[in-house]
């Protein structure tokens, strides 16, 4: 078994046993499936996240072996993406609870907990209003660059998130953010469930992180100037080096894009 409170769980749960009191736990069912549940709840006048976890089966993790993915066997995952893009200075969500129960891979137990991101809006929700109300052009480049440095990090430090769409990144919107320095936007990205931790990311998924970024935002507005200043960003070089020495990349990254729209939005070839 593996078990981490911080201080505030290890005094309420003192002598108790904490998967027994997950279960018991009330508050707004964010989302349940067979094998996970994502629950909203207070606690001494404080909200937090908790996402449930029970045994997937050998059903589900034949099949996702079989179509050459990486079952995702409980909140494993997320807790170590958490921890280490905490050490790398990346903004997230703040664990404070996570427990892991069981050897047998198939049915193991585990659950996290987080704080709650009060203040922040998703990037979909913000963007979404760009049309009617544009942002101001520096809180849309300072949007843009940091975002693009943010996954940046990830991936040179073998991360990839495998569910890299904008509304997976929180502004905090408590501040004027119309005015902000790009560095002092608070960005965080959430919902890890699925990522990956490696020495070094693979090329491919570094290809399907920025291509699903760049579908999930395909109908927000973006001019070519916005998508050269992430390319720009992200590569941390100038534009000539960079289609001197990866266009095929950024041509791999928006095919992709292109086959997420064309299959998820039932548009044509010649969509944004």
């Amino acid at each position: 078994m593996q078990l981490y409170l911080n201080d505030t769980f290890r005094e309420i749960w003192k002598g108790l046993d904490p998967f027994e009191q997950i279960e018991t736990l009330q508050g707004d069912v964010l989302r349940a499936i067979k094998n996970r549940r994502t629950l909203r709840f207070c606690l001494n006048g404080r909200g937090y996240y908790i996402k449930i976890h029970h045994g997937v089966g050998w059903v589900e993790i034949v099949k996702n072996l079989l179509q050459g993915k990486v079952p995702v066997l409980g909140a494993s995952n997320e807790w170590a993406a958490l921890n280490r893009l905490q050490e790398l200075g990346v903004e997230t969500m703040t664990p404070v609870a996570f427990g892991l129960r069981g050897r047998n891979p198939a049915r193991l137990r585990s659950f996290i907990i987080t704080e709650e991101l009060a203040g922040t809006k998703s990037l979909e929700d913000l963007c979404a209003e760009w049309k009617s109300h544009p942002p101001s052009p520096s809180l849309r480049r300072g949007l843009i660059q940091r975002i693009a440095s943010m996954v940046r990090q990830m991936h040179r430090h073998g991360i990839n998130h495998r569910d890299c769409y904008i509304c997976h990144f929180h502004l905090d919107v408590s501040a004027d953010t119309d005015h902000l320095r790009p560095e002092d936007l608070h960005l965080h990205v959430i919902d890890l469930h699925r990522a990956q931790l490696r020495r070094r990311t693979p090329r491919r998924w570094i290809i399907k992180d920025l291509g699903g970024l760049h579908f999930s935002a395909m109908d927000i507005g973006l001019t070519r100037t916005d998508r050269f200043r992430f390319i720009r960003t992200y590569e941390q070089r100038s534009l000539r080096e960079v289609f001197s020495r990866s266009s095929r990349f950024w041509r791999h990254v928006e095919q992709t894009a292109r086959t997420l729209y064309r299959k998820l939005c039932g548009a044509s070839s010649e969509s944004p």
